[in-house]
């Protein structure tokens, strides 16, 4: 289970909201790519397939993979595999070729868009786990981290308890030296 910045769990990869935007790209980008003035251009109708198929397929094998760092590394490949796609839409926006299908470029490119945030918000969240990876978390890991979450909670409260008690003093101390 992977969980992400809300401590949502997710036991299979399709449950993903990343993963479920990006195979929707990768349908939208099929569809898209069968259009005539695409057809004609067999090479860049590939590249477009490949790159959107792309990042669902490495955000699932990062999914799978079960350690944090080789999951990182396959969402940084997904979030560039949906940058190469944003830009091949770029190009196709700016010719005249393709100016009639703008509004199935711009919506393909805000999809990618999307990802990409989803993307980036998720590796953020990675970088900073102290979890390893599911492959790592044993019982004993399971326990040691929940305890570690667990003290630097309580601990937090009794920073903000302390916090107050010093300002409820301090108010004190102004309210005796005043005449």
């Amino acid at each position: 289970m992977w969980g992400s910045a809300k401590r949502m769990k997710y036991r299979h990869f399709e449950e993903l909201p990343v993963w479920q935007d990006s195979a929707e790209l990768a349908r939208r980008m099929y569809e898209f790519t069968s259009l005539e003035p695409l057809r004609r251009h067999p090479g860049l109708r590939d590249q477009l397939e490949r790159a959107a198929l792309s990042v669902s397929n490495n955000v699932a094998e990062g999914f799978e993979r079960g350690t944090t760092n080789e999951l990182l590394a396959f969402l940084y490949i997904a979030r560039g595999s949906a940058g190469e796609v944003r830009s091949m839409l770029r190009v196709l926006d700016g010719w005249d070729a393709f100016s009639n299908l703008k509004s199935q470029i711009s919506d393909l490119r805000g999809r990618c868009e999307k990802i990409s945030r989803q993307l980036y918000g998720w590796i953020e969240n990675l970088k900073y786990s102290e979890i390893s990876g599911q492959r790592h978390l044993d019982e004993k890991a399971k326990t040691r981290y929940s305890g570690k979450r667990d003290r630097e909670e309580f601990l937090e409260e009794l920073r903000r308890i302390n916090e107050a008690a010093a300002e409820q003093r301090r108010k004190s101390r102004t309210l005796n030296d005043d005449p």
